[in-house]
């Protein structure tokens, strides 16, 4: 098809300068294309939008096809004409004139959606460069309240939303692409240790009840204070971290055979004090020993080797307070682009901001975008993400005191975006607070109580989309905050009180 020339070029000056990137010819191709053959729209419109084309002019003209086309009517040059009278003329020709020539001049429909993308992919690169000009701007003359760091944010969560947006989709897919992506999935859980379509969480009971940790599902774990919620996850990420195990793909991808690279958002805990939690649980030497220095010679060399061990572990913590989902999502893409990512863990939920469009919104809804994106986020970094979550006080008034789906805040959401819901739980920690006088016969009876509860914490899944639902019985080492399987002759342990 010859150029129809919407820039003057008898102008020099237009020649001499820079221009965006750009190709009209391949706009005017499609926007001809789908003049003759409506279909040819079909073909382009789940990824191309009106804004992507560079001369306003095809803009309006495919926005207008566009209109006609979804609302069942025919889009020609005779049909749209009516609605460019606003449009004023382009070159020679009139905008009834110039939509002609592109019907007339049109090629076939083929390769209509190869110049959809090459419209796509140069509107992305038009984004590039505003947001480097953006940079450059901005960075010369900042406001005194935008701190650089704030600009690098401001920067990153653009460029991400760029490479968000700019996956075409796949769309539709045959069944037998889906089938072939579960074949391979069952053929990885026979080669993987335990024979789990997931990442093993370490934990033998827990992996038989959900079949380990699933890409790209949300996981909520909830619990009261003092349940265990972070010690159970710290456990996890430090379990999933020393099983891996990398694989070359044929691609060159760097993928988990076993176990995985954890990234662990501590919103609540500093960084040294998760360290030392997972320090403590591994050495198993108390953290308040630790804390304060009071460790045998023996202890202490048990605690360098398991520092050494710890330190070779693809284990990521980010201990930043006061991050938003959409900062969250950056940071995490980032981290999967360079180090890889298998897991992503968060503590807790309630912690976590909007992205500041709901400022003025309730905190439910605030919390269900928050919700939408981690499930959003799971999905496209095809990674289970576990999210800790608080639950509220209407537990405490109850006698069992056992959580369920109601009891989580803003539970709406909650519930409705998590693949896993999940509580802690600990009998033990509520009846010591119970304890009566000694001597008593309520003494004795309480003492009763303590042995068949002491040790024990309960994962209670409240829901689950890809199995069953029940309770997993797991053995609590208070004074290590370590959560491991419990064996069967571990069930009623000996209380010493």
């Amino acid at each position: 098809m010859q150029s129809i020339s919407v820039i003057d070029p008898q102008n020099d000056q237009a020649d001499q300068i820079r221009q965006a990137p750009n190709n009209i010819e391949a706009e005017q191709a499609l926007l001809g294309a789908i003049l003759v053959n409506n279909e040819t729209y079909d073909r382009v419109s789940d990824f191309l939008k009106k804004e992507h084309f560079f001369d306003p002019v095809h803009q309006r003209i495919f926005e207008v096809s566009a209109e006609l086309i979804k609302s069942g009517k025919i889009a020609t040059p005779v049909t749209i004409k009516s609605h460019l009278q606003d449009v004023d003329n382009i070159g020679s020709l009139s905008p009834t004139q110039y939509v002609g020539r592109l019907a007339v001049e049109a090629t076939s429909v083929i390769n209509a959606a190869d110049y959809g993308r090459v419209i796509y992919d140069l509107y992305i690169r038009r984004n590039l460069i505003g947001i480097g000009e953006d940079m450059v701007n901005l960075a010369f003359d900042s406001p005194l309240h935008f701190s650089p760091s704030d600009q690098i944010e401001d920067a990153e969560k653009r460029l991400f939303d760029i490479a968000d947006k700019g996956k075409y989709g796949s769309g539709f897919i045959p069944f037998t692409d889906a089938l072939a992506h579960s074949i391979e999935m069952a053929s990885k859980a026979y080669e993987r240790d335990g024979n789990l379509s997931g990442i093993s969480s370490g934990m033998k009971t827990l992996d038989e009840r959900l079949g380990g940790l699933q890409p790209s599902d949300l996981l909520v774990l909830a619990g009261r204070p003092s349940m265990g919620k972070t010690a159970l996850v710290a456990n996890i990420a430090y379990n999933v971290a020393s099983a891996y195990e990398p694989e070359h793909s044929p691609d060159g991808e760097i993928k988990a055979k076993n176990g995985g690279r954890v990234a662990f958002f501590s919103l609540e805990m500093s960084s040294e004090q998760l360290a030392t939690r997972i320090i403590s649980s591994e050495a198993q030497i108390a953290s308040e020993k630790i804390r304060r220095g009071q460790i045998t010679e023996e202890e202490f060399a048990r605690l360098v080797d398991v520092s050494q061990e710890i330190q070779s572990l693809p284990l990521f913590i980010d201990d930043t307070g006061g991050l938003n989902i959409a900062q969250v999502s950056a940071r995490a893409r980032r981290l999967k682009r360079q180090h890889g990512l298998d897991l992503l863990i968060l503590d807790y939920l309630q912690l976590l901001a909007g992205s500041g469009k709901r400022s003025s919104d309730s905190r439910v809804q605030e919390i269900t975008e928050i919700t939408t994106g981690l499930k959003s986020l799971a999905k496209e970094l095809d990674v289970p993400i576990i999210a800790l979550s608080q639950l509220s006080r209407q537990v405490e008034a109850r006698e069992d005191k056992r959580p369920q789906l109601s009891d989580l805040r803003e539970s709406g959401s909650i519930e409705q975006d998590a693949d896993v819901v999940m509580f802690v739980f600990r009998e033990e920690y509520y009846i010591e607070r119970t304890q009566p006088r000694e001597g008593t016969a309520e003494f004795v009876e309480w003492q009763e109580k303590m042995e068949q509860v002491h040790g024990i914490g309960e994962v209670i899944i409240g829901k689950q989309r890809h199995g069953p639902t029940g309770t997993v019985a797991l053995k609590f080492d208070n004074i290590f905050t370590r959560f491991s399987d419990l064996a069967k002759e571990e069930y009623y342990p000996e209380y010493h009180g």
